[in-house]
């Protein structure tokens, strides 16, 4: 609940945050595609806010309207940012494609591994319950996985930002703008471990009981 507060009050704050050069997120991002020799990529305009993302699979740069059209300073952190995602994948950067390859076990393990601990509590067969508990793992994992992943984007757009598009002052705006958004995901972690711990409390005591 912090993480998410800390997000959007930040988002908040720097989208009316001008910067000083009036450039657009969907500008900067051109910019940083072209130069890190992307310009075919497009760059779309999507509902929502903060929907904001990388599609691998059609490699196009997805960006909410207000990050689109804003030139806030929080519009093009957001913005270089999924370039930075973009860029990860045109250099090779193996975190990212370890994280893709995980995912089919991730959803599988989200899906089969809840079913799998509801039945065997139930029934009282901890076996199965402990079967799901190990399925589950795979959520965590692509979660610890992401970590890098994420503040790998960052870091780039940062570097980015500063060297071409920002002043100092804005730098430290678009810096915690995207702290904010990488809290998220350390939540996240924590969130599904505090999970796993009371999952597992409830399984060890369901084999004390039988």
């Amino acid at each position: 609940l912090y993480a998410q507060i800390k997000v959007k009050t930040t988002y908040a704050r720097y989208k009316e945050v001008p910067n000083e050069r009036g450039l657009t997120g969907a500008q900067v991002a051109r910019m940083i595609l072209d130069a890190n020799g992307m310009a075919d990529m497009p760059i779309y305009e999507v509902n929502g806010e903060l929907s904001d993302h990388f599609d691998p699979s059609k490699k196009t740069i997805n960006l909410s309207r207000d990050i689109y059209r804003g030139n806030s300073i929080a519009s093009i952190a957001v913005a270089a940012h999924e370039c930075g995602h973009a860029i990860q994948y045109n250099t090779n950067y193996r975190p990212i494609f370890f994280r893709n390859a995980i995912v089919p076990f991730a959803n599988m393990g989200n899906y089969l591994g809840w079913i799998a601990i509801m039945i065997g509590l139930a029934l009282g067969a901890t076996k199965i319950a402990w079967v799901g508990f190990f399925l589950i793992i795979g959520i965590l994992l692509f979660q610890v996985v992401t970590l890098p992943v994420e503040f790998n984007a960052s870091a780039r757009a940062l570097h980015i930002l500063d060297a071409s598009f920002l002043t100092d002052d804005e730098y430290v705006g678009a810096k915690r703008m995207l702290s904010a958004a990488a809290l998220t995901y350390v939540a996240a972690v924590i969130s599904t471990i505090a999970s796993m711990l009371r999952i597992l409390l409830v399984i060890i005591g369901s084999s004390r009981n039988d």
